[in-house]
C-alpha cells in the first residue's frame, strides 16, 4: 500500500484515444478538462469533497513500467512507436482542485486539468474513480453524523465494503466527512487515524456464561469497558451482568474511566431507556449507551425523535457503501482547447437534456459567505481571467432561471477562490494535510451550511451561478452550435 502503480487503471478508450492522438502529433493540444457532477447523493443539499491525496500519489507514480508495455503490446491493437513513446511518459500538466473535506455543490469543477491532450485523457478514469467514491462515502458521513447531533459515530463497515480498496479508503472518507474513528485497522496505520471497538458475540459465547465473558473482558480493557449485552436476553441478562461487573470494577478500586454497555439488535429506542434507567438505578449514570445495527441517518434521526438514550453510534453496511445511494456522479468534461495562438477557445458539450449541457472555457470557482452569518450564499464560477471588488456590489442570477436576481451590496459578503493549484507543470507544489486535520477543516465547512439545507428533506438549494461574462458566453456557443 505504500506505493501503487495505478497508470493501467484506466478504460481501454482513454489508450486508444491517446494513440490516435500520437498519431496525429498536431492533435496532442493543451486542453482543459472539468470533473464535476450534476446532483447531489441521497437527494441532499451538498457534498463534501474528498480524495484528493490519493489523486496526487496516482499522479505522482503515473509512468508506464515494462509489465505494462508489454501486456497493451499483447492486445495487438497498439503500435510499437506508441508503445516506445509510453516507455517515457510522465505528466507535465497542471491540476486545479477544491480541497478535501469541502463543501461542494453540483456542476462546479472540482478537478480541472490543464495538459496535451494525451495526458489529459489517461488520468479521466482514475480521477473519476478516486474522487467520486471518497466524496461519495465522505457525504453519507456527514449526513450520518448531523443525524447524531453531536454523538460519536464510528465507522466498522469493512467486511461489507466493496473490496479492500473500498473499505480502506471509504473508512478515511468517513472521518473526514465527521466519524470519530474506524474499526480498519489499516486505515489507522496508514492515516493516522483512531481505531475503536469492542467485541463479538462469539467472545461471549466461548465462555461458560455472560458473565464470566465480561468479568474477562474488563480484566483486559478497563479503560475501554464496553460490553455487547444482547447475546441472549438484552434487559434480563445482558445489562444486569454489564452492570455486575461495573460494580465489582468500582468496589476493587478500577476507575470507571470510559464503560458501557453496545445494544446490535432488538427495538434500540426502547432498549436504550430500559437499559439507561437500569444502569443510573444502580449507580452508573455516566456508562455509555451504544448501538449498532443496520443503522444510517434516517434510523439515527427517527430514534432520536423517539427519545432514545444512545450517544454512540457504530454505522457499517449502509455507511461504506452508501447503500441508498451507491454512486456519485461525477464526470469528466471538454472545457477548452488551445489555438494556435496560444489562447485556449472554449468547447461546449451540447444535450438534449439541459443538465448535461457544459460549462465552456478556462474557468475558476469562488464561494461567497454572509458577512454577517458565515455562511455560504452562493457559489459563483467565473472565467479566470475575471476579477472581483467586494467593496462593489456583486449581481447573481440563476443561470436556469436567470430572471432570477440577487444584489449583494457592498461590504455584506467575502469571496474566496476555492479551486487551488496542485500540479503545475507536473509538480506537485501542494501538501495534503492529515486526515484529522482535514476532518477538522469539515467540521469548520459544515458550519458554513445553513440549517435549512442539511435536512435530508426537501433541503434548500445553494445556488451555483455563473458570472454574467461566463453565463454569455455559454449563451454564444449554444447559439452557434445551435
Amino acid at each position: 500500500m505504500d506505493r501503487q502503480n495505478l497508470t493501467l487503471m484506466t478504460d481501454l478508450y482513454e489508450l486508444t484515444m491517446m494513440q490516435g492522438y500520437f498519431k496525429n502529433k498536431d492533435q496532442n493540444k493543451r486542453v482543459i478538462f472539468d470533473a464535476f457532477y450534476r446532483k447531489n447523493p441521497c437527494n441532499g443539499g451538498y457534498a463534501i469533497c474528498a480524495g484528493l491525496e490519493q489523486l496526487i500519489s496516482y499522479i505522482k507514480e503515473l509512468r508506464f513500467e515494462e509489465a505494462d508495455i508489454s501486456y497493451l503490446r499483447s492486445l495487438s491493437i497498439f503500435e510499437e512507436d506508441f508503445l516506445e513513446y509510453l516507455r517515457n511518459f510522465r505528466f507535465s500538466g497542471d491540476i486545479y482542485a477544491i480541497e478535501e473535506g469541502r463543501v461542494i455543490f453540483p456542476r462546479e469543477p472540482l478537478v480541472k486539468v490543464v495538459a496535451p491532450i494525451m495526458e489529459a485523457q489517461l488520468v479521466e478514469t482514475a480521477i473519476l474513480n478516486i474522487i467520486n467514491h471518497q466524496s461519495l462515502i465522505a457525504t453519507k458521513a456527514a449526513r450520518v453524523c448531523y443525524a447524531a447531533k453531536g454523538d460519536g459515530i464510528m465507522e466498522f463497515g469493512l467486511r461489507r465494503a466493496q473490496g479492500p480498496d473500498a473499505g480502506i479508503y471509504g473508512a478515511r472518507a468517513a472521518v473526514i466527512g465527521g466519524c470519530i474513528g474506524t474499526s480498519n485497522v489499516l486505515t489507522g496505520q496508514l492515516f493516522d487515524v483512531p481505531v475503536k471497538g469492542t467485541h463479538a458475540h462469539s467472545w461471549i459465547m466461548s465462555f461458560s456464561d455472560e458473565y464470566t465473558a465480561f468479568k474477562a473482558y474488563a480484566e483486559l480493557y478497563p479503560d475501554a469497558c464496553i460490553l455487547l449485552v444482547d447475546t441472549y436476553d438484552t434487559l434480563k441478562s445482558g445489562v444486569p451482568n454489564a452492570i455486575r461487573v461495573f460494580t465489582e470494577m468500582r468496589e476493587a478500586g478500577i476507575p470507571l474511566t470510559f464503560y458501557g454497555i453496545r445494544l446490535d439488535s432488538g427495538d434500540l429506542a426502547y432498549l436504550s431507556k430500559k437499559a439507561r434507567k437500569m444502569l443510573d438505578e444502580a449507580g452508573f449514570p455516566d456508562a455509555v449507551i451504544s448501538a449498532s445495527n443496520d443503522l444510517d441517518e434516517y434510523l439515527i434521526e427517527s430514534l432520536k425523535m423517539q427519545g432514545c438514550q444512545i450517544t454512540s453510534w457504530g454505522v457499517g453496511t449502509n455507511l461504506i457503501t452508501s447503500k441508498d445511494n451507491p454512486a456519485f456522479g461525477g464526470v469528466y468534461k471538454l472545457a477548452a482547447v488551445m489555438g494556435e495562438d496560444g489562447r485556449f477557445i472554449p468547447k461546449i458539450k451540447l444535450s438534449e437534456n439541459s443538465e448535461k449541457v457544459t460549462n465552456p472555457g478556462n474557468k475558476t470557482v469562488y464561494r461567497i459567505y454572509e458577512n454577517s452569518t458565515g455562511k455560504i450564499r452562493a457559489d459563483l464560477i467565473c472565467l479566470v481571467e475575471e476579477s472581483f471588488d467586494e467593496k462593489n456590489s456583486l449581481l447573481l442570477f440563476d443561470p436556469n432561471e436567470p430572471w432570477k436576481k440577487t444584489i449583494l451590496e457592498p461590504g455584506s459578503y467575502t469571496m474566496k477562490e476555492i479551486l487551488v493549484p496542485i500540479f503545475q507543470k507536473g509538480e506537485c507544489v501542494y501538501q495534503s494535510p492529515k486526515t484529522m486535520e482535514i476532518r477538522d477543516f469539515c467540521t469548520k465547512e459544515k458550519d458554513t451550511l445553513w440549517d435549512e439545507t442539511k435536512r435530508f428533506e426537501n433541503p434548500h438549494k445553494v445556488y451555483v451561478d455563473l458570472s454574467p461574462k461566463l453565463y454569455d458566453l455559454k449563451m454564444d456557443l449554444l447559439e452557434k452550435n445551435r
